[in-house]
Formats: structure tokens, C-alpha cells, sequence
């Protein structure tokens, strides 16, 4: 399956793929500097006792890059002229920038949870922001991943930038099939529990699965305890796009409609992405 075969039968995602693939195209006309990869063995104490990379004080992980990527996408944004709502909250968020003193600073800074900084428009901030944070980590969160041990981490935050998980993946076969959930900011990939909750930690007999008829593999996993939920992609070879947080909102809605929590913060405002009208999956 394509992403075209999957739009073709979920047309309601269309304009959410008409701005991605817009983003994607600005995002590949920037040239993107990468912060160096530091020093591994420097950081490995703080690794083991739980903190983030980008919050680690040994790696010192450079985010001017980061910020710049994320200012450039905005200005190559608002010059291109997206239509309606989104184009005009651009160019409005592009003129903030522009009076803000260092801003690529402040915009990793507010990514990663500092206040000071108020944009008029956080939600589309954080959506174009992390789309261009996450591209010029790329090589960073893939060097990340070759050195440290999955089995070492197993934390429910994510080990680069310590957002919660909002996707997993089953990976392998039984019995030694493992789970790797997906961080929806920066989009790093790491291995947990495969029976444990990774919002309130309870093991074993608290999780529950709804399946939904026709979706690629994708089901909902969540806690009964907490109620949090999990977009999870149960394929064996499943296509990498039903990974991408957006291809598959409309989970989110049949998880909302049942009463479930997302407890990741979306980069997606799933108020306006879908119509009220539109199809929902049949659960199975």
C-alpha cells in the first residue's frame, strides 16, 4: 500500500496532506546545518539515570541549528502563501518572530517546555516547529540510536527529547515479539514494555486493544486504569507512512468518541483537521 491508495480511501485526510506536503516541500528548500554528535561516553551517566539528550548538561547539544531550521520554515512559509486560516496565522507568526531577540533560541527553548515565550499561534508553532526540529536532529537521534542500549532505557518518555509516546509499533514475532513506541515531536523510536502502560506504568492485565476494520494493521491500545491510549501499528511489515502521526487522525477520533486520553501532545489540531462529518473506521 501507498499513501496515495491510503488517501484514496480516506479522502477526508486530504487536506491535512495538501499542507504537510507543502511543509515537506519548504522544509527540503532550506539547507539544514546538524549539530555535532558529542561526546557518548560523557553523557552515558546521565543516559542511565533517565535524562533526555536534549536535556543533558554533558552532551550539550547545540539547538541553534534547530531554531534556524524552524525560522527559515516559517518566513519560506508565509512568503508562499498557504490559503485561508493556516497562511494568515504564518505570516502573523513570522512577523512575531521576527521582533523576538534570538529567536531560534526561544523557539527550541518553547519546544522543549520553557513558558517565556507566548506565540500567538503555539499550535501551528509546534507543528512547524518540530517538523524542522526533527529533520535537523535526524542524524543525531540516528547516531543516538546505534549507541545506546534499548534495554537500558526502557523509560515511558521518550530518551531524546522526553515527550510521551504517541504511537507504537510491534515488532518480531511470539514469543519474543517486542514493542517500540514513537515520539510524535522529534520522532525517535524506542523500546518499552510490551504489556505495560506507559502513562501510569501498570503492567500487565490493565491494557486492552480495539481493533479497527480496514486500517493497515493500525488498533488502539489503552490502559483501563488511566484510560490513555496508544495508536499502535500490529503489522509485520507494515508501511512507514502509518507511523506518521497525521496519517492515521482519525484513530484519534474513534479513541476520543470511546472515551480514551491521549496523552501526547499532538502536533495536529484535531478540532479542525477532519470534519464532524466525516466517515469514521468501523471497530472490529
Amino acid at each position: 500500500m501507498t499513501l496515495d491508495d491510503w488517501l484514496k480511501s480516506h479522502a477526508y485526510l486530504r487536506q491535512v496532506a495538501s499542507v504537510q506536503a507543502r511543509v515537506e516541500a519548504a522544509l527540503d528548500a532550506i539547507e539544514l546545518e546538524q549539530p555535532r554528535v558529542p561526546s557518548w561516553e560523557e553523557y552515558a551517566e546521565e543516559f542511565g539515570a533517565g535524562v533526555p539528550l536534549l536535556s543533558s548538561s554533558t552532551a550539550a547539544i547545540d539547538f541553534e541549528p534547530a531554531g534556524k531550521a524552524a525560522n527559515a520554515l516559517v518566513e519560506r512559509l508565509a512568503a508562499d502563501g498557504l490559503p485561508g486560516a493556516i497562511g494568515e496565522e504564518t505570516r502573523q507568526l513570522a512577523a512575531e518572530l521576527r521582533s523576538e531577540i534570538r529567536s531560534p533560541r526561544r523557539i527550541v527553548d518553547w519546544l522543549l517546555g520553557d513558558d517565556a515565550f507566548a506565540p500567538s499561534s503555539p499550535g501551528l508553532l509546534r507543528y512547524l516547529g518540530w517538523t524542522a526540529a526533527a529533520a535537523c536532529f535526524a542524524p543525531l537521534v540516528r547516531a543516538y540510536t546505534e549507541w545506546r542500549n534499548e534495554e537500558r532505557w526502557m523509560k515511558p518518555y521518550c530518551p531524546t527529547c522526553g515527550s510521551a509516546p504517541a504511537m507504537a509499533r510491534l515488532v518480531g514475532v511470539d514469543p519474543g515479539r517486542k514493542r517500540f513506541l514513537s515520539c510524535g515531536a522529534c520522532l525517535t523510536n524506542w523500546q518499552f514494555g510490551r504489556t505495560r502502560c506507559p502513562f501510569c506504568r501498570v503492567d500487565a492485565q490493565r491494557l486492552a486493544v480495539v481493533s479497527v476494520t480496514g486500517e493497515g494493521g493500525l488498533r488502539i491500545d489503552y490502559c483501563e486504569l488511566c484510560k490513555g491510549y496508544l495508536k499502535t501499528l500490529n503489522a509485520l511489515d507494515g508501511d512507514a507512512f502509518l507511523m506518521a502521526d497525521w496519517t492515521s487522525l482519525h484513530i484519534d477520533l474513534v479513541a476520543h468518541d470511546r472515551g480514551l486520553k491521549r496523552r501526547a501532545a499532538s502536533l495536529y489540531d484535531l478540532e479542525s483537521c477532519l470534519p464532524t462529518s466525516a466517515k469514521q473506521p468501523a471497530e472490529s
